[in-house]
């Protein structure tokens, strides 16, 4: 038997932003100062796997990266945080997504110019068991759908446990791999989509395919899910309330809570309630990853509300 060297391990989207906040955004052909710059790390599968190294897991990233300099930040930012990139395959012409965001501090807006040339997917003859293997968890987005298809056909036969945050379905198989997913998480306005139900409870029950847990987080108004747990009952975790600074990458961060937590053996409810924690206390702080927490500090918050089966082991 393989001995598991990541509790979690994630192929899928990784992303540089480049933040210049100026007082405000300036009108067609005139200039204005930048008052800060920094470079912060991104995308779905990348913050969740911080998000989960943060609090305790071992975590590796299995994406495909370049030469140039964004994927050499990306995965020095990846490795500092803790997350193995070992797996990475690199590919000359290959690099993240990157995107520019001009932050108006007057006003309170931000613009983001992106770009995703040189974005590449994992080839689906590397998706292999040998791989896979090597985890407790596989988390994954929409990214590569093709891929994510095989990976998560081999976690199936693994008996390994998916994770996964869908946000399109551009892709014809993106339904099929939906339908194959353990644990699916997806945003409010996504699963209405998706579905063409404005209520969670009937956006759930909408969702095809059985699974160990269909979850929709709706922000401030919290997170509907159902689970093999107790089947057939949508339950509802409220959100908690914190002082909210910038609630950028909390769906990321909440993924990738979770899917630590299904990595340690939790229930399904342990597991919502403590994503739900990482990703209010994320969002006290500006920045996708800056607030992310260590998992005493979540411990201790959830006691304070009143959770006492969470403690600091």
């Amino acid at each position: 038997m393989i001995t598991p060297c990541w509790d979690v391990l994630g192929i899928g989207i990784v992303a540089v932003d480049d933040l210049l906040t100026v007082e405000s955004y300036p009108p067609s052909n005139t200039k204005t100062p930048v008052l800060e710059k920094s470079r912060q790390g991104e995308g779905l599968t990348g913050t969740a796997l911080v998000a989960a190294s943060r609090v305790g897991a071992r975590c590796g990233y299995g994406g495909v990266l370049g030469e140039d300099d964004l994927s050499n930040w990306t995965e020095k930012e990846l490795e500092r945080e803790g997350v193995d990139c070992s797996p990475v395959i690199r590919q000359a012409d290959a690099r993240p997504y990157h995107s520019i965001i001009v932050v108006d501090r007057t006003n309170h807006t931000r613009t983001i110019f992106y770009s995703g040339a040189g974005v590449a997917v994992r080839p689906v003859e590397e998706i292999k068991a040998s791989l896979i293997s090597r985890a407790r968890v596989f988390f994954m987005d929409h990214q590569g759908v093709g891929g994510m298809l095989r990976a998560a056909c081999i976690a199936k036969e693994l008996g390994i446990p998916t994770v996964a945050d869908i946000e399109s379905d551009e892709h014809p198989q993106t339904d099929e791999l939906i339908e194959r997913i353990e644990h699916l998480i997806l945003s409010g306005d996504f699963a209405y989509q998706l579905t063409g139900k404005r209520d969670p409870v009937q956006a759930i029950e909408s969702l095809p395919g059985y699974r160990a847990c269909t979850a929709i987080t709706a922000g401030k108004e919290g997170c509907w899910y159902i689970s093999d747990e107790q089947p057939g009952r949508v339950q509802h975790q409220p959100a908690f309330k914190v002082e909210v600074v910038d609630t950028t990458g909390c769906g990321d961060v909440f993924h990738g809570a979770y899917a630590a937590g299904i990595a340690w053996g939790w229930s399904v409810s342990k597991c919502i309630c403590f994503a739900s924690a990482v990703a209010a206390l994320k969002a006290t702080k500006l920045g996708g990853r800056a607030g992310i927490p260590d998992r005493d500090t979540v411990f201790q918050f959830l006691r304070a509300k009143g959770h006492r089966s969470f403690n600091s082991s």
